[in-house]
């Protein structure tokens, strides 16, 4: 006899803890919550996520994306087929020395594709949180003919192509008559209406949020605001040479030998390839139209404030 699995996507961030929240109120039949492990979160983030599993007493699921197989099949075709599409032999055996797995899904999937994602192609989402969950959580459970609800925190304020996104709905029939369902309860949810249900249940929030952090899933994440990216360089500097380590990773892994952090607006190569997180960081210190430094914005370390919330939660 078949089942039913209530599977709860957590992020450590605001809306996905009012999702899991909520699902725990309702109590549904089989719930299970997952956390994929990106590979480039702040540890305050994991932190949070053992947090929420001790004060909620619902155990969450770590996942994780793998490239190792993908990475080692594009060094084969790097070796095998890029001398045919007249890629200079130095520049082949660069990216075949930089074709190796590191372990971290993030950069991996970085190295593996040869460029960072963007907001045109972020490519990130899906194969470091979505793939994982449905590939290691869902996909085993749908295979024994149990039917899934995947839980989704996904507001229709966040964006415009979220907002055409529907509450419920159907996303597959496996031929054993299994179905995944998507269910998105708090679509028209406020971001102060995912604050309020921590608040019912007393439950912290994400420290992040206190830290000028809009978002807390990535650090950084590709979408991050320019006050936002400078409040990281200020609070973690340690990110930023991360990522800078990351860029060189990346870069050599490439066909054209360049690939930075922010996709950089224009088709000129060289252009772009000189637009590196420090770059971008600089830029992130000065005002409006980004010729001038803003000493007032840039300060330091020791004149960051204790909290600095976009969302109000400095009280």
């Amino acid at each position: 006899m078949s089942s039913e699995h209530n599977v709860i996507s957590v992020s450590g961030g605001k809306d996905s803890t009012a999702l899991l929240l909520l699902a725990i109120e309702r109590q549904p039949d089989n719930l299970q919550a997952v956390f994929a492990d990106t590979g480039n979160e702040h540890q305050q983030t994991y932190d949070y996520v053992f947090y929420l599993e001790q004060e909620t007493g619902i155990p969450i699921r770590w996942v994780r994306a793998d490239f190792a197989a993908r990475i080692a099949h594009k060094r084969e075709y790097v070796l095998t087929k890029w001398a045919e599409k007249g890629v200079a032999q130095k520049d082949i055996d660069r990216a075949a020395a930089a074709l190796i797995p590191t372990g971290n899904p993030f950069l991996d999937l970085c190295i593996w594709k040869g460029r960072f994602p963007s907001t045109k192609a972020a490519f990130c989402s899906e194969e470091l949180k979505r793939n994982p969950i449905i590939n290691q959580v869902q996909k085993p459970l749908l295979e024994a003919g149990d039917d899934v609800i995947s839980w989704q925190g996904i507001r229709a304020d966040e964006s415009l192509r979220r907002s055409f996104l529907v509450e419920s709905e159907i996303k597959s029939v496996e031929k054993n008559g299994a179905e995944l369902w998507n269910y998105r309860p708090i679509l028209k949810w406020t971001a102060e209406d995912a604050f309020a249900m921590h608040r019912k249940h007393g439950i912290k929030h994400n420290p992040l949020y206190e830290q000028g952090m809009g978002r807390v899933g990535c650090m950084p994440c590709i979408n991050c605001r320019k006050d936002e990216l400078l409040e990281i360089s200020k609070r973690f500097p340690e990110a930023i040479d991360r990522i800078a380590d990351w860029e060189h990773a990346v870069k050599a892994a490439s066909k054209r030998g360049m690939s930075t952090f922010f996709a950089a607006p224009s088709n000129d190569n060289k252009w772009s390839a000189k637009q590196t997180i420090r770059v971008i960081v600089e830029w992130a210190k000065t005002s409006r139209g980004g010729k001038q430094y803003d000493f007032i914005r840039i300060g330091d370390e020791a004149d960051a404030p204790m909290c600095s919330s976009i969302y109000g939660l400095c009280e």
